[in-house]
């Protein structure tokens, strides 16, 4: 961001009759002088637009100025949409708003090279405008037309989400002309646009007053591309960063036509030579003056330890963090802002940004943060809280410190993304060495207490570092960049750090061993068995003192949901060890392992770990919690995020245990880590097969047997489950035909089992079950358990 869009001379020119006019149309016009010129008419509320420079190139960006509220919707406040270059070209008596295909290039001096590949792909019009009046080289448009549209999507996004059938309604829209300003490098324009239509959904109900009128406010944004000083830095996948790419079809034969590089900001030092040196132009980030304390002060904080990563390669202050100034406005391009949202529900925060489609330099960083995830960071301590409220119903300070230590950790992730890197889910086996790992809450019990002083990590990480110095480091001249930016990367190999990201992470039937969301520990199975004794710990100690005086107890019930499913995210793990790998983003020289599987004694010590999950003594709820949950009291009705079952308005234990096993069940037996059991024990017969887990699971269930009959109850509804994704493998379509068939006769040995066993109905019941699949397997269908309340984001998201 450069200091002159921060000048005085960015001070909004705007007032009638100030400056000669050129066109006879716009004499009784408002004129707003900048890098566009343009007119206001408020007589019919329409924008003219002066085009003086044709086949110019500039930045054109749109995005929500206010939103609609819904996280599931997902049409927010500050949302920023998509940036493009653009030009003006004149046909006739139009001009056409053109839309070059940045994707395919060719980067040589041969025009007639360059146009062969302009001529090859398709461009894209934008818009065109009738010339309205022309004088002396320059041309006059209407503008209002392109403004006044939904270009953001939201009828769109309306419809796709289930919402509704909705149509823009002109006669109901306007000139926003509080956000409407220029400036010498860039013009801003807001649009008040309402949306007419018939609501279908829940979620467009919840969040209007009208849900038939749906009013939001669009931005749209005419910005001067940078210079052309910027220098790309050739991307590496074990960098940690975003890749930016196109084609170059001029390209040397031998060489790739995909050219890959990294999206950051411009940083340059004053003294390229010095060890230590402020920097030409620091990077400035501005949070949102509407954060209210003691979120603004933790915010701060957290988004500040960036600076530590630069110092670390040689820049002093180079990462600033300060307060938006009043009278700037967040979708100012000359502003980085982290931007305090706020939605229904909690929901994902995530980071965004303006990028040069040429170059990948990122020109604005813009952080979303929802403002209900701090409150759910706040309900996990209130749970895992030993009677907090015993004594006085103001002792909230202990779940607030812990609440606000993951607002810390949340600043500094999403600024990470704005600063152009991806998330390192390999990080928390690492000591918590990256602030873009999603971290989980991390507990010690000491002597029986849970202590809550280590929850969240405090600082930027040591991989943090490494991604800041591959990007950002600024090379002396004479050096070879990249043997420095390799250097880089096999020192951060050396130290044992881990780089994995989204795509190995995020699916719940992923194979990587390290690369997990809201987990903890270098060793997953352990983790989880240290999180099932904080549960239990928790658990026993719950109370009607983890509430407040003269609170109803149904709020007791969604105070516990977290706290019941506390083990969720480990036990995601703790699943991806079985038929799992371990692997990394390797490059050909690198040394680096580039993949091979985990150990059988890993795998299973996970499976032996897990099953803890698939035992009532272990998941049931005890039982003399259960008198703290009655029906829901009036006004204090259940929720998204509350227990669900089958029970009518009692508190439904048996579900809540069937839901937490189905959980289990579905990644232990998720059909791509079927297929990898079944590959896996074909190349190492002393592996771990899918067999010898379905043999496993079996005895860990159905041959558990209980004396309490409450506890009885508990594992045969676990038992059906198990019966049930048993049943899912067999008849799958997407898997090995091995699958099916190692399902099957597992199947066929359950059913043997169960006739040989004690008779009970609830055995009858089995049988009839499987022998209604094995007759009928083509209609077989999984029965939904009672959802799972929402999780992620626990405590803090994309998602991207």
């Amino acid at each position: 961001m450069k200091n002159y869009f921060l000048a005085l001379l960015t001070t909004l020119v705007c007032s009638p009759f100030v400056l000669a006019q050129d066109f006879d149309k716009t004499k009784d016009f408002q004129k707003f002088s900048g890098y566009f010129n343009f007119y206001y008419d408020d007589t019919s509320d329409k924008i003219y637009l002066q085009v003086d420079e044709l086949n110019k190139e500039f930045l054109y960006v749109y995005s929500l100025s206010s939103g609609i509220g819904s996280n599931d919707i997902g049409l927010d406040r500050g949302q920023l949409g998509n940036e493009q270059v653009v030009f003006f070209e004149k046909a006739g008596n139009k001009l056409l708003l053109i839309q070059p295909n940045m994707t395919f290039r060719a980067l040589t001096d041969n025009d007639l090279e360059r146009k062969s590949v302009e001529q090859a792909f398709a461009r894209s019009v934008l818009h065109g405008f009738k010339i309205e009046e022309e004088s002396k080289g320059s041309y006059l448009i209407d503008l209002t037309d392109f403004l006044m549209r939904d270009a953001h999507g939201v009828s769109t996004r309306l419809k796709r989400t289930k919402q509704g059938s909705y149509a823009l309604d002109k006669s109901k829209s306007a000139l926003a002309f509080e956000r409407t300003k220029a400036f010498p490098k860039n013009v801003e324009f807001d649009i008040t646009l309402t949306f007419k239509g018939n609501p279908e959904g829940d979620y467009i109900r919840s969040v209007t007053p009208n849900p038939g009128l749906v009013t939001v406010a669009q931005h749209h944004s005419l910005i001067e591309l940078p210079d052309d000083d910027y220098e790309k830095r050739v991307y590496d996948p074990r960098s940690g960063s975003y890749p930016f790419s196109y084609y170059d079809y001029a390209t040397p034969v031998q060489e790739s036509i995909l050219k890959r590089y990294v999206t950051r900001h411009r940083l340059e030092k004053k003294n390229p030579n010095a060890a230590v040196s402020e920097a030409v132009e620091p990077i400035v980030y501005y949070l949102d003056n509407g954060t209210p304390e003691p979120v603004r002060s933790a915010l701060l904080v957290g988004g500040r330890w960036w600076n530590q990563a630069f110092e670390a390669i040689g820049y002093k202050d180079a990462f600033q963090l300060k307060i938006l100034p009043d009278d700037a406005d967040p979708l100012d391009v000359r502003y980085n802002v982290i931007q305090w949202v706020h939605r229904s529900t909690r929901g994902w925060s995530y980071g965004s940004s303006v990028t040069d489609p040429r170059t990948g330099e990122i020109i604005k960083g813009h952080v979303s943060l929802g403002s209900l995830r701090i409150r759910q960071d706040f309900l996990i301590a209130q749970a895992l809280m030993n009677k907090p409220f015993a004594e006085r119903d103001d002792n909230y300070e202990p779940m607030l410190e812990m609440a606000l230590a993951r607002i810390r950790q949340l600043s500094a992730h999403e600024i990470g993304h704005t600063l152009g890197f991806a998330h390192n889910f390999a990080a928390s086996t690492n000591n918590r060495a990256s602030v873009m790992d999603y971290p989980h809450p991390q507990f010690k019990l000491n002597d029986g207490v849970i202590d809550f002083s280590n929850a969240y990590a405090t600082g930027i990480g040591d991989w943090d570092k490494v991604t800041v110095a591959y990007s950002y480091s600024h090379f002396p001249n004479g050096t070879d960049e990249k043997e420095g930016l390799n250097a880089i990367l096999k020192k951060a190999q050396d130290d044992g750090l881990r780089y994995i990201s989204d795509q190995d992470a995020r699916p719940r039937g992923g194979a990587h061993a390290l690369a997990h969301l809201w987990d903890n520990g270098r060793n997953a199975s352990q983790e989880l068995n240290d999180v099932m004794a904080i549960r239990n710990t928790a658990i026993a100690n719950f109370s009607i003192d983890n509430i407040r005086t003269g609170e109803p107890n149904s709020v007791l019930e969604d105070v516990f949901a977290p706290l019941y499913f506390f083990h969720r995210y480990q036990t995601e793990a703790v699943s991806k060890l079985i038929g799992g790998l371990d692997y990394n983003y390797s490059v050909k020289g690198d040394g680096q392992r580039t993949v091979y599987p985990i150990s059988v004694a890993s795998q299973e010590n996970a499976l032996k770990t897990i099953l803890r999950t698939l035992n009532a003594s272990e998941i049931a709820i005890p039982q003399e919690k259960l008198a703290l949950f009655p029906p829901r009291a009036i006004g204090y009705g259940k929720t998204r995020e509350s227990f669900k079952g089958r029970t009518g308005v009692s508190f439904d234990a048996l579900s809540a245990s069937e839901t937490a096993a189905d959980m289990t069940l579905g990644l232990v037996l998720h059909p791509e880590r079927a297929s990898r059991l079944i590959q896996q024990k074909s190349l190492d017969t002393d592996q771990l097969g899918l067999a010898e887990v379905l043999e496993t699971l079996v005895k860990g269930t159905f041959d558990e047997t209980h004396r309490d009959t409450y506890l009885q109850e508990v594992q045969q509804t676990i038992n059906f489950r198990v019966l049930y994704h048993m049943m899912n493998l067999a008849a799958h379509k997407n898997v090995h035909p091995q699958v099916n068939a190692i399902a099957n006769t597992a199947l066929r040995n359950l059913r043997s089992d169960l006739l040989s066993s004690d008779k009970n109905a609830v055995s009858a019941e089995l049988v009839r079950r499987i022998d209604a699949f094995t007759n009928a397997p083509n209609k077989f269908k999984v029965i939904p358990v009672p959802k799972i309340p929402d999780g992620s984001p626990i405590g803090m998201d994309c998602m991207h």
